[in-house]
This record gives C-alpha cells, sequence and structure tokens, in this order.
C-alpha cells in the first residue's frame, strides 16, 4: 500500500498512473514494475496460497475478481481517510503477532487479513460503481459488458479477437479500439490474461498434468500451451506449480 508518493505502474499489459494512498493488488508471478520521479513510502504484505487461498475462501471476502485477477480494471484502490487509519493499526497488530508464537496466532494472522481484504474489496467496488454512473448509457458501455460475457463464456474454445468481434457484430478494428480505449488493453491481451488466470488456478489448486490443463484451455499442443504461459507469466507451468502450488511453500512471509 503507498502512503506518500505517486508514480507509474505497469502491470501485465498496461501502465497506470497511480497517487498516494493507494493499494496495489498483485498475485504470484504477476509482473509489475513501479515507475518514480521521486521517494515513495509504502508497506508490502506478502501472503502464500497456503496461508490463505482467495479462491477456496471467495464467498468470505469477495476479493478475486476484484482486488485480484480484475483483467478489466486497473491493480490499485484509492484508500480512504478512514480505511487507512483501519488498515494501518490492523497492520501494526500484525506486525506485532508476528513477533512472537502465542496460542492461535494462524487464526488471528487470518482474521486480520480478512478486515484488509475486505476493506479494500468494498472499497474498490463502491469506486467502480461511482466510475460506471459517470459514464453514459450509450452503445459502447453494453457492448463492454457483452464483450466481458462472451470472453468469459468463451475463452476455453475461442483464443482469436475475430471469433468476439463476429459474436458481438462488430468489426474487429472497431472491437480492438472499443478494448484499448475502455480497459487500456489489446483483446488479444484480454483473452490471454483471461486464459493465464484460469492456468494458473489450476496449477496450484488441482494436481491435474500440464497436458490436461492445457486441453481443458483449448490447446492440443501442451509445448505451445507451455510457451504461451511462459510468455505472459515469466515462468513455465511446472516452475509456478512448484513454487506457488498449493501446499508447496512455507505459510506466511510476513510484512
Amino acid at each position: 500500500m503507498g502512503k506518500k508518493g505517486s508514480g507509474k505502474i505497469k502491470a501485465d499489459f498496461s501502465e497506470y498512473d497511480f497517487e498516494s494512498n493507494s493499494l496495489l493488488a498483485f498475485s504470484p508471478y504477476q509482473p509489475f514494475m513501479i515507475c518514480t520521479t521521486e521517494a515513495i513510502e509504502g508497506i508490502a504484505l506478502f501472503f502464500h496460497s497456503d496461508f490463505y487461498c482467495i479462491h477456496f475462501h471467495q464467498k468470505e471476502v469477495s476479493c478475486n475478481g476484484v482486488l485480484f485477477n480484475n483483467i478489466y480494471e486497473p491493480p490499485y484502490t484509492y484508500i480512504t481517510e478512514t480505511a487507512t487509519t483501519t488498515i494501518d493499526l490492523i497492520i501494526e497488530q500484525i506486525k506485532t503477532e508476528l513477533l512472537q508464537s502465542e496460542l492461535a496466532q494462524y487464526e488471528l494472522l487470518v482474521s486480520y487479513l480478512k478486515v484488509i481484504l475486505i476493506t479494500a474489496s468494498r472499497l474498490k467496488t463502491e469506486q467502480l460503481e461511482e466510475q460506471t454512473a459517470l459514464i453514459p448509457n450509450t452503445k459502447e458501455p453494453i457492448i463492454l459488458q457483452n464483450l466481458k460475457d462472451a470472453i468469459e463464456n468463451n475463452y476455453r474454445a475461442k483464443h482469436s479477437p475475430s471469433h468476439y468481434a463476429e459474436e458481438l457484430n462488430i468489426s474487429a478494428k472497431a472491437l480492438a479500439k472499443l478494448s484499448k480505449t475502455y480497459f487500456n488493453k489489446t483483446l488479444t491481451e484480454l483473452i490471454s490474461e483471461r486464459i493465464i488466470i484460469e492456468a494458473k488456478r489450476e496449477l496450484y489448486l488441482t494436481n491435474k498434468a500440464v497436458k490436461e490443463i492445457a486441453y481443458e484451455l483449448g490447446y492440443d499442443d501442451e509445448h505451445y500451451f507451455s510457451r504461451f504461459f511462459k510468455t505472459n507469466a515469466d515462468v513455465s507451468p511446472q516452475l509456478y506449480r512448484e513454487t506457488v502450488g498449493f501446499a508447496k511453500a512455507t505459510p506466511f512471509t510476513g510484512i
């Protein structure tokens, strides 16, 4: 969470401006770079899926698809003054708890983490709703929502932008322009990110072979899929599973 300073954040395929009091949320092996022209201050909170898996506990905190794995929105959330006070207090409690080994430490740390995730998820949801309210009810937002639905329903089988342009009855060029304007990403990048999110989920939550995961995501050639994954995730599927996969690492790495 950035406390002071501003700059640019390069995440996956896109670049965004961020201000102070912004919470940046990233998944394991999600490439990002922070670029600034001034000194910045902040707090980094790391947790592994062995410690608290956002997929397993989606109903509890609702952060997956909001803070994490949201391919359509910037990876940051503005933290209000009230929320900052709450999060700062919890961070101090986490620091204190990590210095000692007391009864039910794991349960207490998870509770603290949940409060941070829920607080940030609520804020981002509110901010996204406010942004949506400012967009006139024109044809473009309707098409964009249809595009989101189309990608969600077809990303396993349809990997080409032309498939989505045809389904939405719009030219490929026009759809590409809309995607870049509203999501700051090309349509190919959106589709690729959605595939990678699902591939990562399968790699660290299941014991399926890479070949099986590739086939379920529409790739008959396991080697082609592995190259695609490494290009987009900067690591091979097998190494991702070995280092991030469920029950593969130490539970908590601290603050």
